[in-house]
């Protein structure tokens, strides 16, 4: 049978909504976990006094996380539907660990926005939403969790949906892009079966995870395609291993490694391509690939660098215009800031050389020409100059290459996408 379309799915919300509840729930109701483990899982949730947490158990297989009773890491797994196959990617609820939402949002295809009915609107719940939208997530499916505990009420979900309605639309999401369904994902109300709900008459949280569209492969574009790691393998050569992020790429094709170990770049032939430890006649966006490349010695080329065609090369900046939103910075930003940026495989010390505006994150009006530091909360645009050569694109060409995560002191500081380039 012929593999289903796959989506990445990314589940967001504030912590303590029922994130990994309704992950539980999905998996369990799709049949991906054994039901006899769930027994297992409720009796030692039973013996902690934990009841709740069994089914977020299923999710949070980390020891550490039991303890605690949170989410750290970012779990991947896969569940079906009849239509596609999804891999979801649990984005942690908090603080500290934004940087893997950030990690896991920007490959996500579409999102769950998880708002408990009794809580409405909390602050990460903001902050999830307005990182989902900046990363580029464009479709939603908000679940107004807890059902339960307001009483399957009606009233109630339509309260919630309209506070969430208006924050989503003050960041600019549009109706066809979110769907909003009640459910109780503790008792399984409305994720596969309508249950108690039977006032409800629109799609359960498995319809409506089903009208998600799977996006256009970018393949009318330049290849672009950045560089994971690199072998020299013996009897065949070079070896660059990465993700095929945009574009196809065939044997025979001419590529230039950007910003690569010399000046202007290298160039290489593709003789053969793996996937799988197979060989295939073509890559494409989405692949995850090994090219046997001829003309090109290992050490010119390294993690980070980008492959494209030789004449549409990938873009090294000498400067570029970005919008970012700071997350989680102690003190503030201020011009001469040099700390680590995340974009793609590279990972780059770049230097904030201008503040030049700062926005209402929720609206996106400009609140300050100029600002003197940027702190927790603010979104602004800004001009940054990288260290050393680095590719980056805009956003609007090559989302995959124009997003990033600013790192320092062993945190995400800020995220963000780049508006234009200055090219070196």
């Amino acid at each position: 049978m012929a593999e289903k379309p796959h989506l990445n799915l990314v589940v967001i919300g504030h912590v303590d909504h029922g994130k990994s509840t309704l992950v539980g729930r999905l998996l369990l109701d799709t049949g991906q976990f054994p039901a006899h483990l769930l027994e297992k899982f409720k009796e030692e949730a039973k013996a902690k006094g934990k009841e709740s947490f069994a089914l977020a158990w299923i999710f949070d297989q980390l020891k550490e996380e039991r303890e605690r009773g949170l989410t750290i890491d970012v779990a991947h797994k896969r569940f079906d539907t009849d239509k596609y196959y999804f891999t979801i990617i649990d984005a942690p609820g908090h603080r500290d660990f934004v940087k893997n939402m950030i990690t896991g949002t920007s490959q996500a295809d579409a999102a769950i926005l998880v708002v408990a009915a009794p809580d409405g609107v909390m602050a990460q719940t903001k902050e999830h939403a307005f990182l989902a939208k900046t990363l580029g997530v464009d479709q939603m499916v908000v679940a107004i969790n807890k059902m339960d505990e307001v009483g399957y009420s009606k009233e109630k979900f339509e309260e919630v949906k309209a506070e969430v309605d208006k924050l989503l639309k003050s960041i600019g999401y549009k109706d066809d892009q979110l769907q909003y369904v009640p459910v109780s994902a503790f008792n399984g109300d409305n994720v596969k079966e309508k249950g108690k709900l039977d006032w409800w008459d629109g799609p359960t949280v498995l319809e409506a995870v089903n009208n998600f569209k799977v996006p256009e492969k970018p393949v009318d574009k330049p290849l672009r395609w950045p560089i994971q790691d690199v072998y020299s393998i013996t009897g065949v050569g070079t070896v660059p291993v990465g993700k095929v992020e945009t574009g196809v790429m065939k044997p025979g094709m001419k590529l230039i490694f950007l910003p690569s170990k010399k000046p202007g770049g290298v160039v290489g032939e593709v003789k053969t391509i793996e996937m799988h430890h197979e060989q295939i006649q073509q890559a494409m966006p989405g692949d995850n690939i090994g090219a046997n490349i001829r003309g090109v010695a290992k050490n010119d080329i390294r993690r980070g660098d980008v492959a494209g065609p030789v004449d549409n090369p990938p873009t090294v900046a000498k400067s570029f215009i970005a919008r970012i939103i700071v997350l989680n910075h102690p003190t503030a930003i201020t011009k001469g800031y040099t700390p680590v940026f995340h974009c793609h495989t590279a990972q780059v010390a770049c230097r904030f050389e201008e503040l030049l505006k700062k926005f209402n994150p929720r609206t996106g009006e400009v609140i300050e020409e100029n600002p003197q530091f940027l702190k927790t909360g603010d979104a602004a645009l800004v001009k940054i100059v990288p260290t050393r050569p680095m590719v980056i694109e805009p956003v609007s060409e090559f989302p995959q290459l124009g997003r990033f995560a600013v790192r320092d002191m062993g945190q995400t500081v800020a995220a963000g996408v780049c508006v234009e380039v200055e090219k070196a």
